[in-house]
């Protein structure tokens, strides 16, 4: 069972004193020095350098030279005599023959420091730019890999650790992406308009991120198995070749900087293509993201239900009381009963009994026979009337004639393709003669490629929304128009280089130009 990581004692201990913030100071001064390349500093070098850190505060030189002694007391500075130089006085020498200089443990105290205050600060985030460094990262190395000149080490070095990097950007970024977004959905009390801005955007930024997901992860397992087939122990021979570690008498760099690579590499692979033919974490990405935006589309759910929901009974009740109490006259507390309650007036007085002779018009109310009240007057203002009760509604004819639309749509998208299906790269003005349904579609294909970047070559992509699709474009180089008819009319434009193909087929390289593009014709 492997170990815990202990930190040495001590280590932030100046973090928590009394004068937590002068010793951090101090600290910040020597790495600041040490940015310049002077690895020691007296008494008068680290209170000059104080000032340059933003601490203006006035500091006496006892309270700084014990501020040291404490650092050094701690292990996070080492003291340097420097014997070189002539001094007048006991106190000159003091002074000024004693230099200061980070140990490994203040470089370590230092850097937990700067780290601790860069991640307060900071908010992460969910970059495709990240995945496709990675992928740009990985088809690098495989190249290099296939060189075996080991003037390329070095460059191999470079790239592995760039690859790392933006691994451990990755894994950093999202863990605190996710914890920012569980704290969004915890929030009590927020402000439904401010959340719905929050919301709109949140779920945008998710739906960006998630676009090609699976294809990047896809590209990126490509590469891992691409390099792989090299040998990732020649991988790691050639880059510890390139690295150039220090020969340290007494020490052996090459064991544990091996280790840390192995490690990041099996890091890797459990993100992208885990040896166990698990599920990838980046696949994981993509259900956290669908799983954050139901949520929040719930959370603004409860929280306009809550502006929306009226008050409890007992409240109301309450509120009514208040303003009898408060009423002007009792005049004024009869419009208020009948506009709480609506018992003030008789709605059944037109009503009278079956038989209206047999009962006097001398009788009070109270010593007639009682009349007959439907309880719908009461509800609705109108006496009881019964209805037929509605037929059942039959939607089986509804359905099919639903299904045979959605079949002649499946139909009429699969003759589209068809008819815009190429064997490789031809001329746009090849197609001639199109039915008005495959003209939208490709007019919808040109658009989508060229709303995309040109690479290297030239050549612009682009997949359908369903992803079935691919269409490779590069604009002509001799100006050539193309024109296309249709039932609708013709349309005009570059005859630009296409190549329209199921996203099944093999795309490894960018298509070969026909004979009479290569000719200009």
């Amino acid at each position: 069972m492997a170990e815990l990581p202990r930190v040495p004692p001590e280590m932030f201990r100046f973090t928590t004193t009394e004068r937590a913030d002068l010793h951090t100071a101090v600290l910040y001064a020597f790495g600041e020095a040490n940015e310049r390349l002077e690895t020691a500093l007296t008494v008068e070098e680290v209170h000059e350098r104080l000032r340059t850190v933003g601490w203006y505060a006035p500091v006496a030189e006892q309270d700084l030279g014990a501020t040291l002694k404490q650092l050094v007391g701690w292990g996070l500075l080492d003291v340097i005599f420097n014997h070189a130089g002539s001094f007048a006085t006991a106190e000159e020498y003091e002074r000024k023959n004693l230099q200061y200089s980070l140990t490994r443990r203040g470089e370590a105290a230092f850097a937990g420091v700067q780290h601790a205050v860069a991640m307060l600060a900071s908010a992460g985030a969910l970059q495709t730019a990240v995945l496709d460094a990675i992928a740009d990262r990985l088809g690098e190395l495989d190249d290099l890999l296939r060189d075996p000149d080991p003037g390329r080490n070095r460059r191999i070095f470079t790239s592995l650790q760039e690859l790392e990097g933006h691994l451990d950007g990755l894994r950093g970024n999202t863990k605190q992406f996710n914890g920012e977004l569980q704290r969004l959905l915890r929030v009590e009390g927020t402000d439904l308009a401010t959340f719905h801005e929050v919301k709109a955007a949140t779920v945008a930024y998710l739906q960006e991120f998630v676009t090609n997901l699976e294809q990047r992860g896809d590209t990126i397992a490509a590469g891992l198995g691409a390099v792989a087939a090299h040998g990732v122990s020649v991988l790691h021979a050639r880059a510890l070749d390139g690295a150039d570690l220090p020969r340290v008498p007494g020490t052996d760099p090459v064991t544990p900087w091996l280790a840390v690579r192995a490690a990041r590499w099996e890091g890797l692979r459990s993100w992208f293509a885990p040896e166990d033919g698990g599920v990838p974490r980046v696949r994981q990405l993509h259900d956290v993201a669908r799983r954050a935006i139901v949520s929040l589309l719930q959370v603004l759910d409860r929280i306009t239900d809550s502006r929306r929901r009226s008050s409890s009974a007992a409240a109301d009740f309450r509120t009514l009381a208040r303003r009898f109490a408060t009423a002007a006259g009792e005049d004024d507390a009869h419009r208020l009963w009948d506009a709480a309650f609506g018992l003030g007036s008789a709605r059944h007085a037109h009503l009278g009994h079956t038989d209206a002779e047999l009962i006097p018009a001398g009788v009070p109310w109270a010593e007639a026979e009682p009349v007959q009240v439907s309880a719908l007057l009461r509800s609705r203002g109108r006496t009881e009337r019964m209805g037929r009760t509605g037929k059942v509604r039959d939607v089986a004819a509804l359905r099919a004639e639903r299904r045979a639309r959605a079949e002649k749509e499946r139909a009429e998208l699969e003759a589209a393709w068809s008819a815009l299906a190429t064997t490789g790269a031809m001329r746009l003005s090849r197609f001639g003669e199109l039915e008005h349904e495959a003209f939208g579609r490709l007019l919808d294909l040109l658009g989508r490629a060229l709303a995309e970047r040109p690479d290297s070559t030239g050549f612009r992509r682009a997949v359908t929304s369903d992803g079935r699709v691919e269409i490779v474009l590069r604009a002509p180089d001799d100006g050539a128009v193309a024109v296309l008819r249709t039932s609708e009319g013709w349309f005009r434009g570059p005859d630009y280089l296409i190549d329209v193909r199921p996203l099944g087929d093999s795309v490894e390289t960018a298509p070969e130009e026909p004979q009479e593009w290569v000719a200009g014709a």
